[in-house]
């Protein structure tokens, strides 16, 4: 699987960087250092590397549990060798347009940074639930699973909300542009999925 494969990626380097905060430096988001140093790498390099072992491991279960349902689904829509390369190209490409509007905001500030895959794991996550809208999300301290077409409104709509407080150390916006990434990149390819997601809700 694909998805399992960019677990491991991720994994062997997120741990291998824990320890090496040289090597943690190099990798993460800096919108200073890619506008004034046109270090680009760093908008995909920052996916790689997490915060700490609950970042990483909510990421890549999170991953592990919506990345199968896309894969799947992409592999019947674009068949069993373009699917997976556009699977691919979904989850790198949202890494670097979920950090687009942090590179805007923040790209005099040479103390911001991020890490994490959450943009990506969010376009993945939405990707999915225009193949399985009616699937149950779990959410905190909510003992029973949500459907997504609820879930995916109330998110973005939180996203939003918390983008514009600013009062923690989580990239909401980046959340949000993944998301809404996630969405687009699919009917971008096949305008006809949104039927199937439409037929999926009448059901």
């Amino acid at each position: 699987m694909i998805t399992l494969v960019i677990i491991l990626l991720t994994a062997a380097v997120s741990i291998y960087c824990f320890s090496r905060p040289t090597a943690f430096a190099s990798m993460k988001f800096s919108a200073y250092a890619v506008w004034h140093r046109r270090q680009w790498y760093r908008m995909l390099s920052y996916g790689l590397v997490h915060g700490g072992w609950g970042h990483l491991v909510f990421n890549m279960i999170t991953l592990f549990c919506f990345g199968r349902i896309v894969e799947h689904y992409f592999g019947e829509a674009f068949g069993e060798t373009t699917g997976p390369i556009l699977y691919v190209v979904l989850y790198v490409t949202a890494l670097a347009v979920s950090s687009i509007g942090d590179l805007l905001k923040f790209r005099n500030d040479p103390y911001y940074s991020a890490v994490g895959a959450s943009g990506a794991v969010s376009a993945i996550l939405f990707a999915s639930i225009l193949f399985e809208p009616k699937m149950g999300i779990y959410i905190y301290l909510i003992p029973i699973p949500v459907p997504a077409y609820i879930f995916a409104p109330v998110y973005l709509v939180y996203c939003i909300v918390m983008a514009r407080k600013n009062v923690d150390n989580i990239g909401h916006s980046a959340h949000f542009w993944g998301a809404v990434y996630g969405l687009v990149f699919p009917l971008l390819l096949r305008p006809d999925i949104f039927t199937h997601f439409l037929s999926q809700l009448q059901r």
